[in-house]
C-alpha cells in the first residue's frame, strides 16, 4: 500500500459521495412532520376528551344511520394523541425512534384517509398528500448522527 501526499491545493476525496446529502426540503419536512404530529396529537387528545365526556352520537353517512359509543373511541383518540405528541417532540429533537414511529403513524393515517375518501373527498385527499409528504421527508432526511447507521 502506498500513501499519497496531499498537495496544498487539493481537497481530500469523499468516500461517501453525494448520496448522504440531505435535500433542504427533506430536512424542513422533518421539522414540519414534527410540528404536524405535535399539533395533531394535541387536537386528538382534546377530541378524545370531548368524546369521553359525551356518551353517544348519531351519525348519518349517506343513507345509513350509525350509532357510535364514543367513550371507547375517545380513549383510543387520547392514546393515539399522546403517542403523536411524544413522536412530534422526538422528531423535533431528531431522534431515530421518532422517525420510525412517525412513518408508521403517517402510514396509518394515509390508509385511514383513503377509507374516508367517499365521505370527505377533499379533506381526505389533502390529508393523503400531507401524509405522503411526511413519509417522504422522514425517510429521505439523514441527520449527521444517523449517517453512521
Amino acid at each position: 500500500m502506498t500513501q499519497q501526499s496531499a498537495s496544498p491545493g487539493s481537497r481530500p476525496q469523499s468516500t461517501v459521495g453525494d448520496q448522504d446529502r440531505t435535500s433542504p426540503w427533506a430536512a424542513g419536512g422533518t421539522v414540519f412532520a414534527g410540528v404536524v404530529l405535535l399539533v395533531d396529537g394535541l387536537l386528538n387528545i382534546l377530541k378524545g376528551i370531548t368524546a369521553i365526556a359525551s356518551n353517544s352520537i348519531y351519525a348519518r353517512i349517506g343513507s345509513y344511520v350509525f350509532r357510535f359509543n364514543l367513550t371507547g373511541w375517545g380513549w383510543v383518540l387520547v392514546a393515539l394523541g399522546a403517542i403523536a405528541v411524544i413522536t412530534g417532540l422526538g422528531l423535533l429533537t431528531d431522534a431515530l425512534w421518532a422517525r420510525v414511529l412517525g412513518v408508521f403513524m403517517a402510514s396509518l393515517s394515509l390508509v385511514a384517509n383513503f377509507l374516508w375518501l367517499p365521505y370527505l373527498p377533499l379533506w381526505a385527499l389533502i390529508s393523503i398528500g400531507l401524509d405522503a409528504w411526511v413519509i417522504w421527508a422522514l425517510t429521505a432526511h439523514r441527520s449527521p448522527r444517523s449517517a453512521v447507521l
